[in-house]
Parts: structure tokens; C-alpha cells; sequence
């Protein structure tokens, strides 16, 4: 074979080397989803949400807004965000705090001596005052069960010595009104009584004061108690009490993160959210701190593999969700109509990872126009993976699309479940355990990372993954 031949009859070898064999096809490259979904791995996913708990394990068991625990989060995501490239801003607004540092006490001391029990006969209302008193006590214009307006009008308090404590029934006004006109008429306490109709007998341990600020306790006792402390009074010629209150109640700064991708057009732009705070009672890993690693761990993989899509996409981690949607409220009340018109898209993401879980896509038809298609999008993914999905409204005003929804804003999201219990429907679809809650660990001390289920994490930080950058691509 001379030189020239064999040159070429390797050169003829090399190209049917490199050539696709006949018939088959050329594998196109991956796109820009699903190179987001494989870098984003449950792993990563879960040291940020091991980091959760061992902020809130350094900072009294729990990341609550108002709480250092949550300033050391709004820390933590924030630093991340800026390693990773993104334009960072921590946004901060007020919010009313309330604790109680011990238990509140309600006691009897004359004419004899007894104690009543927290809990089953009384609590202290939310953003009661503290102090420590012993006291008269004095009956404000209790009225009849059902038909009262004790302590609503100033007049009521006229036979009030200064010192003494105002014993009211719940009725016609706010309790706010009846606190109010009494600490203004010299009372060192107030017990508000169960009114007594129907329904309304037992202790006020859910009635809220809306503001901080009171300067005395308030005690909400059961419909018994304040007959008792009334019948006293009367038959004895007087009775008299030993209450006290330790709180805090005031208003604290607490903050939202956002942060932006810097390419993309803010005509349509997506934001991604997940509420970054617990409740006092735990640490609140899955919720959220699910939904929060989930979305932080996506922006750090979408500046990490160079992921652009067409329109911008907006990175928000809400504070104090937990006590009323404060900080998701708050910005969108902030937005003015035009930047209300940018935004394209709300994806809300809360409790990604209950062990009981069920995979539930918000319902569409729920949220205002445009909804439908975020749905679509959702249940789309999951059916090309074979992945059964429930859609389900029953997050509906109870976590922080609520907001963008009421301004028009389409919106869509995941969740796993929470305090509900799983369906024997359920249970066949998605495994688990039915007639057991899908997440056990609801709003208590043992929501920690041992709380998340692997699996659920992994299908749902994917499925977002995939709408994150679905929708930012589309037209």
C-alpha cells in the first residue's frame, strides 16, 4: 500500500469513528432545566437546611421573626446569595412581637385562698402587659350572656377605684376598647370572662390584643371563673386576686431578602418565594426551612452553571409568614400597579419535605388568570416522570402567594402537606402511612432535619427547578 493510500484510508477510518452509526440520531444537548434540575441535589438542599437547625439551636430552639434566630437567617441567605453573584437586598418592616417569658398566674386570695389552673381556666392574652398585682377586684357593667357591653364605653368604669382590677365580659366591643378604657381609668389588671352564649364558655386562651404596648396584664378567663369572681364580690362584700404576667410586647424590626438575577427582562418577571421564618415552638425545618433551602439552593445552581433565561428572576424569602404573612404583605403593598404589570409569575414554595408526604400542586383554578398555565407546567413535569400529583387549594390564603394573588398576580406553587391527615387514596397513590398527619412535626420542637423526607425533597426541588426556568424562558 503506498503512503498516499494508507493516509487516506485513515482518514476515512477516523471520520466513520467520529460519524453517528446509521439510522441513529444525535443526542441534543441538555437544556437549560434539566442541567438546573441535576445540579440541584437533595444533599446540598439539606446542608443548608442542617444549617437552619443549628442557627435556631444556637438561638433558643427556633427561628421566629423578631427573634435572633431569624436575624442569623436572614444572615445566612443573605451572604450565600451574594457569594453566588446576586444583586442582595435585606428590605426591613415592623412587626408587633409578643412572648411570654414565664407562665401567667390567676389566683383567688379572699375571701379564701385558691388558685386557678392556666390553661383550663384562663391565659394571658396575646400582647398582655406584665406585671405582678394583688388586688380587688371590680365588676365592670357585666350585662347578660350574650348582651353585653362591659367595659365599652369610659361611664362603665365610674365605681373603679385606682389599683383595683376590672373584671369585664366579652361583648360588643373589641377587647382592645375595654383594655384601653380601663388602664386609662387607673386599673392595675383586667380579667376578660367568656360572655356564655353558646359555644362561649370556655377559657380565652385565642383572643388577641392587636397592638403592643399595654402597661398591665390581661388575664381571659373562662365563663366559670368570672361568675365565680363575681358571685364572690357580691356575696362577700368583695374578693380579691393575685395576678401576674411576664411578656414582652412591643414593636420589632424583622426584614425580607431579595435578590435578583442580573440579565433577564423584567417584563414577565418570575419570582420565586419560600417564608424564611419558624414559628417560637421549633425550628421549623420543613417549615420552611424546605422551601427556603430548596430556592436557595436553585439560585446558587443557576449563577453557578451560567443559567440566563429570557426574563428576570427574583429570589424572595419572606419573614414573618408565620404570624400573618407580614413580610410577603409588605412588599407587595410596596409594589407600585407598574411593577405590580412586571411581574409575570408568583411561585410559592412551603413544606417541601413532610414525611407523610403528598404531592400537591396548586390548584389553578383557584388563583387569578394565568394560574392555570403554572399549573399546567407543574403537573406536566411530574407526569413525564410518572409521579402521581394531587392538585389542592388548601393552601389557599395561608401562605404568601395569598397576597400576590389578590393583586392579580398568577400564582403557583408545591407542598407536601401539613397538619391534614393522609386518605386512604392517599396512601395508595403516594405511600405513607393514612389516617396519620402528613407532617407530624407541625409547628413543634421535632420539625429538625430528621423531620424531612429525602425522597419528597428530591421530586419537589426538581419539579421547582424545572418551573423556575420553564417559565422564565417562556414568551
Amino acid at each position: 500500500m503506498t503512503l498516499r493510500r494508507a493516509f487516506q484510508t485513515l482518514v476515512l477510518l477516523s471520520f466513520l469513528a467520529l460519524a453517528p452509526a446509521c439510522g441513529a440520531e444525535e443526542e441534543p444537548p441538555p437544556d437549560d432545566a434539566e442541567r438546573l434540575r441535576s445540579a440541584v441535589t437533595t444533599e446540598d438542599i439539606l446542608q443548608h437546611a442542617r444549617r437552619f437547625e443549628e442557627i435556631a439551636e444556637a438561638n433558643g430552639g427556633n427561628r421566629a421573626a423578631g427573634t435572633p434566630g431569624y436575624d442569623a437567617s436572614v444572615d445566612y441567605v443573605a451572604q450565600q446569595l451574594r457569594e453566588a453573584g446576586y444583586d442582595v437586598s435585606v428590605r426591613p418592616f415592623e412587626i408587633p412581637y409578643y412572648e411570654e417569658l414565664a407562665p401567667a398566674r390567676l389566683e383567688l386570695v379572699a375571701p379564701d385562698a385558691r388558685p386557678y389552673q392556666e390553661g383550663e381556666d384562663f391565659s394571658a392574652l396575646h400582647f398582655s402587659g406584665s406585671g405582678a398585682v394583688v388586688a380587688p377586684v371590680r365588676p365592670v357593667d357585666l350585662g347578660e350572656p350574650g348582651d353585653s357591653s362591659s367595659g365599652c364605653e369610659r361611664s362603665d368604669f365610674k365605681r373603679l377605684v385606682e389599683g383595683e382590677v376590672a373584671l369585664m365580659r366579652r361583648g360588643s366591643c373589641p377587647f382592645e376598647d375595654k383594655v384601653s378604657n380601663a388602664e386609662e381609668a387607673g386599673a392595675s389588671a383586667v380579667v376578660i370572662f367568656n360572655e356564655g352564649s353558646q359555644g362561649r364558655t370556655g377559657p380565652l386562651g385565642a383572643g388577641t390584643l392587636e397592638r403592643p404596648g399595654i402597661g398591665i396584664p390581661v388575664i381571659g378567663a373562662s365563663l366559670a371563673v368570672g361568675e365565680d369572681l363575681a358571685r364572690l364580690n357580691a356575696e362577700d362584700g368583695g374578693a380579691a386576686v393575685r395576678v401576674a404576667a411576664s411578656t414582652v410586647s412591643e414593636n420589632r424590626s424583622t426584614a425580607n431578602v431579595v435578590a435578583e438575577r442580573r440579565s433577564g427582562s423584567e417584563d414577565g418577571t418570575v419570582v420565586v418565594g419560600a417564608h424564611l421564618d419558624s414559628v417560637r415552638e421549633g425550628p421549623g425545618i420543613n417549615d420552611n426551612g424546605s422551601g427556603s433551602a430548596t430556592i436557595l439552593e436553585i439560585a446558587r445552581k443557576m449563577t453557578e452553571l451560567g443559567v440566563e433565561p429570557r426574563k428576570k428572576v427574583r429570589f424572595a424569602f419572606w419573614g414573618a409568614e408565620e404570624i400573618g404573612l407580614v413580610g410577603s404583605t409588605s412588599y407587595v403593598e410596596g409594589l407600585s400597579e407598574d411593577e405590580v404589570e412586571e411581574i409575570g409569575t408568583y411561585l410559592n414554595f412551603d413544606m417541601l419535605g413532610s414525611p407523610n408526604f403528598v404531592r400537591f400542586v396548586y390548584d389553578g383554578s383557584s388563583g387569578p388568570r394565568g394560574s392555570g398555565r403554572i399549573e399546567e407546567v407543574f403537573t406536566d413535569y411530574f407526569a413525564s416522570r410518572n409521579l402521581e400529583v394531587r392538585t389542592d387549594s388548601t393552601l389557599e390564603g395561608r401562605s404568601d402567594h395569598g397576597p400576590f394573588a389578590e393583586r392579580g398576580i398568577p400564582i403557583g406553587g408545591l407542598f407536601t402537606g401539613f397538619e391534614g391527615t393522609k386518605t386512604e387514596e392517599e396512601s395508595a397513590l403516594f405511600g405513607g402511612e393514612a389516617g396519620e398527619p402528613h407532617d407530624p412535626c407541625y409547628h413543634q420542637a421535632c420539625d429538625t432535619v430528621e423531620n424531612l423526607n429525602p425522597r419528597a425533597l428530591d421530586e419537589m426541588s426538581d419539579a421547582a427547578a424545572h418551573a423556575t426556568v420553564v417559565l422564565a424562558e417562556e414568551e
